[in-house]
């Protein structure tokens, strides 16, 4: 199995291959794009097919079992949240609602798998390895090795599409619900007739915590009818404590007729074909959340006719669409991965209403309706709010602005904004109040079509509201008493450091959006809270370190607990070292509280050079551009971003350097490689590092910015790599400093950089 990256002299003539009537007159943004990047090393992304901000997807689903197993159906705790490894070389079908680049499990259900020869319900029998795999963007292909079925794979907004060639004989379409990555289990199935079967499977409880649970619904067709079919149930028995394995209980007959229903926690259906060597059988599956009947009005909507070809080049042309904002000079390895990081970043949020406008609301029972705009869902916003959305505020504006009024509508329903947000399903996974920061972000960068008043009275709710009635912000008693959030009750939800960094800059983000609106004494008060991290400083140890209500500090202080993983008091997700200098608002307030710029720079050298750093960590993910704020040693910056893109974003499966978290870490990959990152949501300074590519064009759109384009030329240097940034010229105007506004850029104009092999202080 290997990666598209790997054929890269051959790309043009398997484009050609893959999508027939295509006329290649050179390689497009999508032809770059290398769907295997992030399916290992925990990346947790996938090479199934996916439209841009799709509902559904079609994703090779291979982690139900384990070679060598005591318990083949045992789960392993190290694939945790995907659907897909690349190390893992068997499948057992093709699921079609699935997330990309979460830590948690759910989703990966509603799995179809094509089979050959005698009819098999056991999944660990009727799996497969497989080989021949390729995949780009809108299409997944591949061969099942025990069947020599070829299957391909593309998807609509709603619905998925497979195409398989099957060999000559007895061939089978089988729907299991059982096999998933949800906590959930139950669903039901209902065979219509020997071309379709409805239905629907339960999903829920995200990172094991309590939460509502809800349907997703499906309509499957296929293009040929089934001689025979029936339902079936696939639940595994177990024997004694050590529940070892005793196999799948018979197939359940059908009833006569094609009115046939079945529930259970492990369902599903069998279709049989007789088929000549070659022969090909589509299916179509759409999905809803809110109904079958949707669910079929989307299959209706989407795809009224079996046109493999037409589905694969609208997905195709769509995604061409949307990387082709930015377009880039470079080298090819260069291109692969910008355009790859891209496109991850394009995956969540989620469009979740049906055609006619329904979703499933948030936080009550009911379904809503939305007309003229998408209503968006996935909203992983501890992750996201740092750069996803900023990169979508710059290059997309109009669908950032639909995903916030998203976020103001799910307000309007719950009463809270959304934390952690799942398909209308509030997770309150990660710590802080991660809305706020997004909100205001998107209104300074020019962003007005969504109730900005409705917004910031839904984030002055969150970051006032009495603990007992507030639900974003737990501690939030203490930290207006005290100015911090003490240790004191850790047992009951833990991460207070974590916590209230976070809520330190999201006040500051009210505050500028308070300022914004004319609102003087909110951001006094929201400008004075933000500075409260300063009772966190630990004068003898120059941390931020967890204390208890009295004052006094925590006396089993390790500023490197948790660097691998375990728990940490104080801390989520990180190490002291790791959130040591995360006061993005306040950079320079923190330099002087650290003792000065030369002793910040050391201390920042140390985290970097003692392998504080965690690349992969959102708390400390802007580190390698805060030698920026310090003058004479902006260069770091410049030689850490090189370094980190050169050492862990490489061209294969494990190159994201961990979980992408919803397209966060290739966020961070798109905005190193442009040469300008946003350091701080709502601070409308870009910190500027060396671009990796020679030329970037960014097309602006005119109905929010007014310039026609911000154009990077960064051409390298006649030797070396040109890592350090000589001079900065945007519209011959001399840069005589590391950071361009994000109003300048949107002017538009042209970004000159002089490259060199040596730093220039």
């Amino acid at each position: 199995m290997n990666s598209i990256s790997t054929y890269r002299p051959l790309l043009v003539s398997l484009i050609a291959w893959l999508l027939p009537g295509v006329v290649m007159t050179g390689q497009t943004p999508a032809d770059w794009v290398d769907p295997f990047i992030g399916t290992s090393n925990y990346g947790a992304t996938h090479p199934g097919s996916h439209y841009p901000h799709g509902l559904a997807s079609v994703l090779p689903f291979n982690v139900a079992f384990r070679e060598g197993a005591e318990n083949p159906i045992e789960k392993d705790a190290a694939w945790n949240s995907r659907g897909y490894i690349h190390e893992n070389g068997f499948l057992t079908g093709f699921s079609h609602v699935n997330l990309s680049g979460v830590g948690c499990p759910d989703l990966g259900t509603i799995l179809l798998m094509p089979t050959h020869g005698d009819l098999n319900l056991d999944p660990e029998q009727y799996g497969s390895t497989y080989s021949d795999e390729r995949a780009m963007p809108g299409y997944y292909t591949c061969t099942l090795d025990a069947y020599d079925i070829k299957v391909e794979a593309t998807s609509t907004v709603r619905t998925g599409l497979s195409r398989y060639t099957f060999p000559a004989g007895k061939s089978h379409i089988l729907l299991n619900l059982g096999l998933s990555l949800t906590n959930e289990t139950g669903g039901s199935l209902r065979i219509v007739s020997p071309t379709e079967v409805e239905g629907h499977r339960m999903i829920g409880t995200f990172c094991y915590n309590p939460q509502d649970v809800r349907p997703v619904y499906f309509v499957a067709r296929f293009s040929k009818a089934a001689e025979s079919f029936g339902g079936f149930k696939t639940m595994p028995a177990y024997r004694g404590v050590e529940k070892d394995w005793v196999g799948y209980n018979d197939t359940i007959k059908p009833y006569p007729g094609y009115r046939y229903e079945l529930s259970g926690d492990e369902v599903g259906a069998y279709f049989t074909f007789n088929t000549e060597d070659g022969d090909i059988i589509e299916a179509q599956v759409g999905i809803s959340y809110v109904s079958v009947e949707n669910a079929r009005k989307n299959l209706d909507a989407e795809q009224p006719s079996f046109d493999f070809a037409g589905v694969r080049k609208a997905n195709y042309d769509q995604w061409n669409k949307l990387l082709g904002r930015i377009r880039i000079e470079g080298e090819d390895d260069d291109k692969t991965r910008f355009y790859t990081a891209l496109y991850h970043t394009l995956i969540h949020p989620s469009i979740l209403q049906d055609v006619n406008g329904e979703y499933p609301l948030l936080g009550k029972p009911g379904i809503g309706t939305v007309e003229g705009r998408n209503r968006y869902s996935i909203f992983s916003l501890w992750d996201t709010y740092r750069n996803v959305h900023p990169l979508l505020s710059l290059v997309y504006p109009e669908i950032q602005e639909a995903m916030v009024q998203s976020m103001v509508d799910m307000y309007r329903e719950s009463g809270w904004l959304p934390k952690w947000e799942l398909l209308s399903m509030e997770t309150q996974v990660m710590v802080g109040d991660p809305a706020t920061p997004v909100i205001a972000d998107t209104w300074l960068r020019g962003i007005r079509g969504f109730d900005v008043e409705t917004a910031y009275q839904a984030a002055r709710k969150a970051a006032t509201t009495a603990e007992s009635d507030n639900p974003l912000r737990p501690g939030i008693d203490a930290y207006h008493r005290l100015g911090y959030v003490p240790m004191d009750r850790e047992d009951t939800w833990g991460g207070s450091v974590s916590t209230a960094l976070e809520y330190y800059l999201s006040d500051w983000t009210l505050g500028q959006l308070a300022q914004a609106l004319g609102n003087e004494s909110d951001a006094a008060l929201f400008q004075k809270r933000s500075l409260g991290y300063r009772q966190y400083l630990d004068p003898e140890t120059g941390m931020l370190r967890p204390k208890y209500s009295d004052g006094t500090f925590f006396e089993a202080f390790d500023p490197e607990q948790g660097k691998n993983f375990e728990p940490v008091p104080g801390f989520v997700e990180g190490t002291a070292w790791q959130y040591r200098f995360y006061v993005p608002h306040d950079i320079r307030g923190l330099i002087g509280e650290l003792g000065g710029p030369e002793k910040f720079a050391r201390e920042l050298v140390t985290c970097f050079a003692t392998d504080n750093y965690d690349v992969a960590n959102e708390p400390d993910i802007t580190y390698p551009f805060l030698f920026n704020y310090v003058p004479g040693q902006e260069w770091r910056s410049q030689q850490q971003v090189h370094d980190i893109i050169a050492e862990y974003y490489t061209l294969e499966p494990g190159g994201i350097p961990g979980n992408d978290d919803t397209g966060t870490l290739s966020a961070w990959l798109v905005f190193s490689m442009m040469g300008f990152y946003p350091v701080c949501p709502a601070d409308m300074d870009y910190a500027l590092v060396t671009p990796s590519l020679e030329s970037v064009t960014i097309q602006l759109d005119p109905d929010y910015y007014p310039g026609e384009s911000i154009r990077i030329e960064a051409p390298k240097p006649d030797t070396g790599e040109g890592t350090f940034l000589q001079s900065i010229k945007w519209n011959n105007r001399v840069i005589d400093n590391f950071f361009i506004s994000h109003q300048d850029l949107v002017e538009g104009g042209i970004l000159l950089i002089t490259r060199g092999n040596t730093p220039k202080k």
